[in-house]
């Protein structure tokens, strides 16, 4: 009996500790009746609310199905708690007015889910450790079955679980997965690494390595079949429609995987660190432009930039006009409430995503507590948003301290939003009265495969090759043949293929289709028959003069695994005619690694000098032979790349620099290269190509030098150079970098005394380099005795060698605490690198350093100026009158001296306010005043412009430059500083709203 008391008395703590673990107010939420009014959608669209809340709550993704039936997956437990509490909800609009009215649990109980895919006659579920199946086998509303498909994934942050099943035109489910993260705050709720990904109670079927490498996935449920993709992606990824993969990941809002897991598993000594493109012309972390009044900031947040980007899809639905149908991706942004969007063109195998607007977003909030996280295209062609809408949306691990302990962590955790996007005059969402599709016969199903909408085609050919009924093999191989449709045919073939039935007589013809995008897919298909249908080999190769670039490319993929004389001789010509273009190189040398000898032949014998693609070529070809078990070929390489005589020819270079790469691998014993070494020794100083000296320097750091004697007159050498003024200095600098190949320590003052003014850059990095190799905190003192000297470029290097261990780290916070230096001289990247160091005592210090906020009590009298209501048009006034002397707005409306202040509006207004009052409170890199003391007496001031090996420039005034020669300078000194004058005599508070105003604005500003 007290065993049961026990129990009881624990279930009901636990249901306690569930129920206040997302306890969350809703103050300061924008009320339901009020949200469309906060959002700026683009012109010729419109934005309506689907659902809200109590309907769903903290939605992250969503699913229609073939009746129509809206399935959401409600994730409360974001961040921290696993007691539970997620949910899929179904949604139904009882009274057919567009909007969802009625919510029914199908399933509770799930921990963290993210992700839903509609599958068989039930959804799968992403909820990691596991993929779910979930049924409602009795027609209640309510899944009665729960298997789990897939496990194994990492139960890590809630940020990088796996995600988003996606059913592609291949037939398999992909998964977003970007693998286990470390946690500091969290190790014991989410520290888990994750098993091998495996489908449960199937001994025989195949099983990924742990976590999966950290790589998305795709599998077949119903013929266990399993696959690690060659990318990851963080949450969300989405193809194209001829079936390329795109992925997001914080601030990286787009990127490709560009060639697939099995082409590279062909070679595995070729060296692809990366297998997926960045594809945006406008940053990885590109600019956005947020119109939040109130914006939510935390501890890691960069302003003004990508940093939460997710649920990335490709508008495949039919119903927007150009140029947003076909060749567009949405990316969300939840940390700055919008949406951004990306035009997608051509750029040989892969992408360009060019941004649609320079200044502004396709949809964008004014609530800060719009979240949108996911998007989903449905049978209407409709744009739907999932706006998960919570107060805060960043994860405690990466927020202060004392914004934890202040709660609200689960503000809004029992609200959201799903919003509907459509071209102006579009109708209602018809489907939400139901749908037919799930009872639509075969015939109809495959005329629904040319629909110009992805929803339809997707669920079609799903629903086809889950039925595998062969009657309708005659009506898909006609649509196989559908001239009036390319998606048709698209969809029609790889139905067949997912039944099983397609012929290699449908291939032959799909090979010669008008449209390239059918041949490259006509190319896989042909890649899948090869075993069985060698007849396709000889149709293949006509497409090796394809006018198309991506049939190309994927014909070069495909053709490696064909090992005839004639695929050989295609392949090379393949490689050359698009020689330009990386993947196409790496593709060519995914095939069997037998060809790499001949290959490499024909490169140096036809070797092009002064064209990087043959340079980049040659590295890759000696990465492989470098990463090989025989030291022949390695020494043969070394010997005839490091003489004095060929350094002119180019390539030799490039083959050092390939065979460091793949030594790195070290499947040789570097002591049978010992003659090499000499060799390389001699190369370092002796070469009259600065390119090969430098490569043979590269390759002795990667295997040595086993001859001490040797080593230590290489040393001696080094030195005397470096001192030696009357070298040049990039010479010098190569000297310095050789002392790294073994202590430079008793040589630490005379590098010391090469980072001064008078010294060149080149001199002084390298000198820098040296000095921060040796483990102590001799470099950290110098710096720090030498800081009002150093020059940018310098300071910036010398900042980094302050982040290599806890003491150095210890002394950098002392010199910002105490003024030495500048918090804004450490930088965003520098400065999340130490409020997230492993030591606590160091991590508090530079969270209280660097988030310092003194700006509120600058001028308090000003404060006021921030409850007046600003005009735009009269800050514009202001701006001319006081501003525009010495700065511009997007490169216009001033002068070209200060910072451009196009790029603050998205500032805080208090921030930006302060900032105004007192220009040295955090002076922009490159804007600071410094001193310059000649020879002769006379001192200059001004901001370093620039500087050479020979002179720096300075402007003394806006359009007035200064070059001081290097040897004329006795003495340079920061002022620490801005040349920004303070205007509180010129601005009242009304006039500093108004320029507010027009700052915050000034996204738009036309000259």
């Amino acid at each position: 009996m007290k065993f049961s008391v026990s129990l009881i008395l624990l279930s009901l703590l636990s249901a306690c500790q569930k129920k206040e673990a997302i306890t969350g107010s809703r103050e300061g939420s924008t009320p339901l009746e009020k949200a469309l009014s906060t959002f700026e959608v683009e012109p010729g669209f419109k934005i309506e609310l689907l659902a809200s809340e109590p309907e769903v709550a903290s939605p992250v993704d969503m699913e229609i199905d073939e009746y129509g039936r809206l399935y959401v997956v409600e994730m409360p437990g974001y961040p921290l708690d696993k007691s539970g509490t997620g949910r899929i909800k179904l949604l139904s609009d009882t009274d057919g007015d567009g909007k969802m009215d009625k919510s029914t649990v199908f399933a509770d109980g799930l921990v963290l889910p993210n992700g839903i895919l509609r599958w068989k006659k039930g959804i799968l579920i992403t909820d990691a450790p596991d993929v779910l199946y979930l049924e409602d086998t009795d027609g209640d509303g309510k899944a009665d079955k729960r298997e789990t498909v897939l496990t194994g994934f990492s139960l890590s942050n809630p940020h990088v679980n796996v995600n988003n099943p996606v059913y592609g035109l291949d037939n398999w489910v992909h998964l977003s997965h970007l693998g286990a993260i470390g946690t500091r705050k969290y190790g014991t709720e989410f520290g888990d690494q994750g098993t091998e990904i495996h489908f449960p109670g199937q001994p025989d079927s195949p099983r990924l390595p742990k976590n999966a490498d950290g790589h998305n996935v795709r599998f077949r449920p119903e013929t266990h079949e399993l696959e690690m993709a060659s990318g990851r992606s963080q949450f969300g990824h989405t193809f194209d429609r001829w079936g390329h993969h795109f992925f997001t990941h914080n601030q990286n809002h787009i990127y490709q995987e560009a060639i697939q897991a099995e082409y590279l598993k062909r070679n595995p000594d070729l060296l692809v660190p990366d297998a997926t493109q960045v594809v945006s012309d406008h940053g990885k972390a590109t600019e956005v432009f947020q119109i939040t009044k109130k914006p939510d900031r935390q501890l890691f947040t960069p302003v003004g930039v990508t940093t939460s980007s997710s649920g990335i899809t490709a508008y495949l639905g039919g119903a927007f006009p150009a140029p947003y149908d076909g060749n567009v991706t949405f990316v969300a942004e939840s940390v700055s409430n919008l949406v951004h969007v990306d035009i997608i063109s051509d750029k040989g195998a892969s992408y360009t995503a060019n941004r649609q607007h320079p200044d502004r977003e396709f949809l964008a909030s004014t609530d800060s507590w719009s979240r949108p996280v996911n998007m989903y295209v449905g049978p209407d062609g409709a744009l739907y948003v999932l706006d998960y809408y919570r107060q805060t949306i960043e994860h405690p691990e990466w927020m202060s301290d004392e914004a934890v302990a202040a709660g609200g962590l689960y503000n809004g955790y029992d609200m959201g939003r799903i919003y509907r996007i459509t071209p102006t005059q579009a109708k209602g969402p018809e489907w939400t009265k139901g749908l037919k599709l799930g009872d639509a016969t075969n015939e109809e199903l495959v005329a629904y495969l040319a629909d110009a909408n992805l929803w339809w085609r997707k669920n079609a050919q799903r629903l086809l090759v889950d039925r595998g009924d062969k009657s309708v093999i005659p009506a898909l191989s006609k649509m196989s043949d559908n001239t009036s449709s390319p998606m048709g045919r698209l969809h029609a073939m790889w139905t067949l293929e997912g039944m099983h039935s397609l012929t290699p007589a449908l291939i032959q013809t799909a090979l010669k289709d008008p449209v390239a995008g059918i041949r490259e897919n006509a190319i896989k298909l042909a890649e899948r028959h090869l075993k069985d249908a060698a007849g396709l080999q000889e149709p293949l190769l006509t497409l090796q003069n394809d006018p198309d670039p991506k049939v190309r490319y994927q014909l070069l993929c495909t053709l490696g695994y064909i090992n005839t004389p004639e695929a050989g001789v295609a392949r090379q010509k393949l490689l050359f005619q698009d020689l330009d273009d990386d993947w196409v190189q790496i593709a060519a040398l995914s095939a069997n690694a037998s060809q790499t000898a001949p290959l490499l032949k024909t490169v140096l014998a036809s070797y092009k000098a002064g064209n990087p693609a043959y340079a980049s070529l040659l590295q890759r070809l000696t990465a492989i032979i470098g990463a090989g078990e025989k030291p022949e070929p390695i020494r043969e390489l070394i010997q005839q790349a490091v003489q004095p005589a060929g350094g002119k020819q180019g390539w030799q270079s490039p083959v050092l620099s390939g065979l460091t790469d793949g030594l790195k691998r070290k499947k040789i014993d570097f002591a049978t290269l010992s003659h090499e070494q000499t060799l390389l020794i001699t190369s370092a100083f002796e070469n009259p190509s600065a390119e090969v000296r430098k490569a043979s320097l590269q390759i002795l750091k990667v295997i040595g030098v086993q001859d001490s004697v040797q080593l230590k007159k290489g040393i001696e050498k080094a030195v005397n150079l470096a001192k030696n003024q009357a070298l040049p200095d990039e010479k010098r600098a190569e000297a310095l970098d050789f002392i790294a190949l073994g202590n430079p320590a008793p040589y630490e003052g005379t590098v010391q005394k090469l980072i001064i003014p008078q010294e060149k850059p080149a001199v002084q990095l390298a000198a820098l380099k040296i000095l921060g190799q040796i483990p102590n905190e001799s470099v950290a003192h110098y710096v720090l005795k030498s800081w009002d000297a150093l020059t940018p470029e310098i300071r910036d290097a010398a900042l980094n060698t302050f982040l290599t261990s806890p003491e150095r780290v210890k002394l950098l916070l002392d010199a910002i605490e105490s003024g030495k230096i500048k918090p804004a001289s450490v930088g965003w990247p520098r400065s999340v690198q130490l409020m997230s160091h492993s030591d606590e005592k160091l991590r508090e210090k530079a969270r209280a350093l660097l988030t310092k906020n003194d700006k509120d009590k600058v001028n308090k009298d000003y404060q006021k100026a921030l409850e007046l209501t600003g005009d735009v048009g009269k800050g514009k006034l202001v701006y001319m009158q006081n501003c525009a002397l010495c700065h511009q707005v997007r490169g216009s409306i001033g002068v070209s001296y200060g910072p451009d202040l196009g790029t603050v509006h998205n500032w805080l207004s208090k921030d930006l306010m302060a900032n105004i009052l007192d220009p040295s409170l955090s002076i922009a890199p490159g804007f600071d005043l410094w001193e310059v003391e000649m020879k002769d007496g006379d001192p200059v001031q001004g901001m370093i412009m620039s500087e050479t090996s020979a002179a720096i420039k300075l402007r003394t005034a806006p359009g007035i430059d200064k070059t001081i020669n290097r040897q004329d300078i006795k003495g340079l000194k920061a002022l620490n500083m801005s040349v920004m004058p303070v205007l509180t005599s010129q601005i009242d508070h009304q006039k500093m709203a108004d320029l507010l105003a027009f700052l915050k604005n000034s996204r738009s500003e036309q000259p």
